[in-house]
């Protein structure tokens, strides 16, 4: 093989989540592309994201350390491919190991309907693990998506 040829990934997972939030779609929407919001729900129940850093423009990278409970940091970065507001969102979504190589690429889309002052959101997300310590992590991934939609929804319950 080439050192050009790209890798068949050892194992792959795609998934599609939707939920209708009882806010409007702008904010929806702004909670996907302001720092200091996606901070506040990203990732499954018990983690905080110490870093996030979000630059929302086609190009534009996005970049979160999340950290568990126990303390380990999840480092991930990503690019924005697409950009509609308040509609639709597309970005990678790449994990990192401690040296910042990539061990698992996703490709993410994230779409927002107006549906009579609610906004219905549907989440379709694919992640491919590049190393045999990734492949355990995707059997996951459904379950921290849905854990980080949970935490979306309670924050933009809660009173301004």
């Amino acid at each position: 093989m080439s050192p050009t040829a790209q890798k068949k990934p050892l194992a792959e997972r795609e998934i599609t989540i939707t939920r209708v939030f009882d806010a409007p779609r702008a904010l929806v929407f702004k909670a996907w592309t302001d720092g200091k919001m996606l901070a506040q729900w990203w990732g499954p129940t018990g983690f905080t994201n110490p870093v996030c850093e979000i630059d929302a423009r086609v190009g534009g990278a996005l970049r979160i350390h999340m950290r568990s409970p126990d303390g380990a940091v999840y480092p991930m970065k990503g690019e924005f491919r697409e950009i509609v507001p308040p509609q639709r969102l597309v970005f990678t979504n790449i994990a990192l190991d401690e040296a910042g190589n990539h061990i698992i690429e996703g490709f993410t889309t994230v779409t927002f309907a107006e549906e009579g002052g609610k906004t219905k959101l549907i989440l379709h997300t694919r992640g491919s693990a590049v190393v045999e310590k990734a492949v355990p992590y995707l059997q996951g991934m459904e379950y921290g998506w849905t854990q980080s939609i949970d935490k979306l929804q309670a924050m933009l319950a809660r009173p301004t």
